[in-house]
């Protein structure tokens, strides 16, 4: 009864939409808890007490995607966007 009730055709998109934030929320915890220099999950790591490597901590803040990012326009659609904002290009 219950799955004739959630498993339709209309609500597929929903579990896909919860899906995808369920990952991207399992990615990112994954990636905080096995690269962050601040994150110390075994008890060895724990007992060192607070450590003052900054080249380890500047390698996990300026990742691949900040890189590829850093001299973009902050901008979704730059060809739509410069169709409608410049009058010379037209």
């Amino acid at each position: 009864m219950a799955a004739n009730r959630w498993l339709r055709p209309e609500v597929y998109p929903l579990f896909a939409a919860t899906g995808v934030a369920v990952g991207i929320c399992g990615l990112s915890l994954f990636r905080h808890i096995t690269i962050n220099p601040e994150v110390r999950v075994t008890k060895e790591n724990r007992a060192a007490g607070v450590l003052d490597n900054h080249a380890e901590g500047e390698k996990y803040k300026e990742h691949f995607l900040r890189k590829f990012v850093r001299n973009k326009a902050p901008e979704i659609m730059p060809g739509i966007n410069a169709f409608f904002t410049d009058p010379s290009k037209n």
